[in-house]
């Protein structure tokens, strides 16, 4: 975990990798929860029988709970403590690589890419990419806005 003491310290690591997260294992019961959340019950993401079927044999995380995971997972990798509170932005880019199986391990592997002044605060852009074990490319890489304000 690394904590940013003040937003000089935050600016002065950009351009670096911040650090990688602990692996979260994705299972059936996650992927089911998200689906009753979000009424998105497609098959490939709920019905394990016919899944098997489909083309990647197992069900699959749907895009957006992968998505999702980046708060808790970029949680353990930093924080910003001098800051009052830290306010999700948005995204820039999303790309949703390698379906995460049902039973997928993620964790999430963060680079700061700049740190630009806001009225109150910074806003900080990193480049966070959700590896899933064993695969040879990761599940999804996001640009990720987060903005510390003081």
């Amino acid at each position: 975990m690394t904590d940013f003491a003040d937003f000089e310290a935050l600016r002065a690591a950009v351009g670096t990798e911040i650090g990688v997260s602990d692996w979260l294992t994705v299972d059936q019961r996650r992927i089911d929860t998200f689906a009753d959340a979000t009424g998105d019950h497609q098959w490939i993401h709920v019905d394990a029988e016919r899944a098997a079927e489909g083309p990647y044999g197992t069900t699959i995380a749907h895009g957006f709970l992968t998505l999702s995971l980046l708060v808790p997972l970029s949680q353990q990798v930093m924080t910003v403590s001098c800051a009052s509170a830290a306010i999700n932005y948005g995204l820039n880019k999303v790309r949703f690589i390698t379906p995460v199986p049902a039973g997928g391990r993620l964790r999430a592997r963060i680079t700061l890419e700049a740190v630009r002044d806001i009225p109150g605060g910074v806003q900080a852009e990193r480049t966070v990419t959700l590896e899933l074990e064993g695969a040879g490319r990761p599940a999804c890489v996001a640009e990720s806005i987060a903005r510390y304000l003081v």
